[in-house]
């Protein structure tokens, strides 16, 4: 939280004067914080090593957001291989485990949590057909950075006792067949997560019209897996909730029937109605994840709502307490300023 508040705080945005508006339009800056406690659940992984020392990946979480890469990159961490000879795909539900549903708050962390211990059971296998290799027992040979290894005298040939990855994986035929790494998890330990945002926007009085002028979001990720990533998570959680505050809304009529039931009709911000959304990205690993994952795509939508609120008041001078803040609505709270 701390981090999170000091990052937002130091922002060139915070830390800069909002310009003067031109005659007439008025605007404000509004901040505010969100906090969102993420999720855990069951995830399944199975990995299966090919001759050629790659591995397929099968994971039960759809992508939404970039999780066969960050899931992938994981995989290849925890066994010491290069992430372009990991190829991540998602199954279908019988070809893997019961997984939960796919959310922002849960698949990077969860699934990510079971590709680390496919790996882990991958590794003790090749551990196992190293040891058989050598003719030694498995708990001499460790499997470290890539390579299986004994941490002892060489062979009697004089030779280092050491097997990379890509070595084994061409001996496997001989040694008893091919691997599967599988894990079946559902890790509780998930770590919650906060986002603090400021925001500028200007109104039109004569209209009602909002524009948001700029935006920061500011986040704990835990451990930015894919960085690029996180950040399009975080940009497009801002953009659905500027669409909650400003956009989105539905309208009945006196029948109770939604006029607004197409998303022609339906109001949705596009790139037209954003500026470019600057992101923060504050990493304070999760102690209760491998490699520190939080959950990311969920928490940004929390703040939004509230930060495009404040700045309307500072504009407007007054709080607008219904959402959203349409040019109806904007115009009902000028008007009843005049009353």
């Amino acid at each position: 939280t701390v981090e999170v508040l000091q990052a937002i705080e130091q922002s060139p945005q915070y830390r800069s004067e909002l310009s003067e508006p031109n005659s007439g339009v008025r605007r404000g800056r509004g901040v505010a914080a969100g906090f969102w406690f993420n999720g855990g659940g069951e995830s399944s992984a199975y990995a299966m090593l090919n001759a050629d020392g790659t591995v397929h990946l099968a994971t039960g979480s759809v992508d939404i957001g970039g999780q066969r890469a960050s899931l992938a990159m994981q995989f290849a961490e925890a066994m010491g291989m290069a992430y372009r000879d990991v190829d991540s795909q998602v199954a279908d539900t019988e070809s893997i485990g019961f997984t939960r549903v796919t959310g922002g708050s849960r698949t990077t962390f969860a699934t990510g949590w079971a590709v680390y211990e496919a790996a882990l059971d991958m590794r003790r296998q090749l551990e196992e057909r190293a040891a058989k290799i050598w003719d030694v027992d498995a708990t001499e040979v460790n499997y470290q950075e890539g390579s299986a290894m004994i941490d002892g005298p060489a062979d009697p040939e004089g030779n280092a006792r050491q097997f990379t990855l890509k070595d084994l994986a061409s001996r496997l035929q001989s040694t008893g067949g091919l691997i599967q790494g599988r894990a079946d998890t559902s890790p509780t330990t998930i770590g919650p997560a906060l986002a603090a945002h400021v925001v500028d926007l200007e109104i039109d009085p004569e209209t009602g019209r909002v524009e948001i002028l700029r935006y920061t979001a500011a986040q704990d990720v835990g451990t930015a897996v894919h960085p690029a990533y996180v950040e399009g998570q975080i940009q497009g959680g801002v953009a659905q909730g500027i669409g909650m505050a400003l956009h989105e809304d539905y309208v009945y009529d006196a029948e109770g029937v939604m006029r607004n039931a197409s998303y022609l009709d339906y109001r949705m911000p596009t790139s037209l109605d954003l500026p470019g959304i600057e992101t923060l990205l504050v990493e304070v690993p999760n102690p209760g994840q491998p490699y520190g994952v939080r959950g990311v795509g969920e928490v940004p939508i929390v703040p939004p709502l509230a930060a495009v609120a404040n700045a309307i008041c500072d504009a407007l001078g007054q709080r607008i307490s219904r959402l959203p803040a349409s040019p109806t609505t904007i115009l009902e709270g000028i008007l009843s300023e005049a009353d």
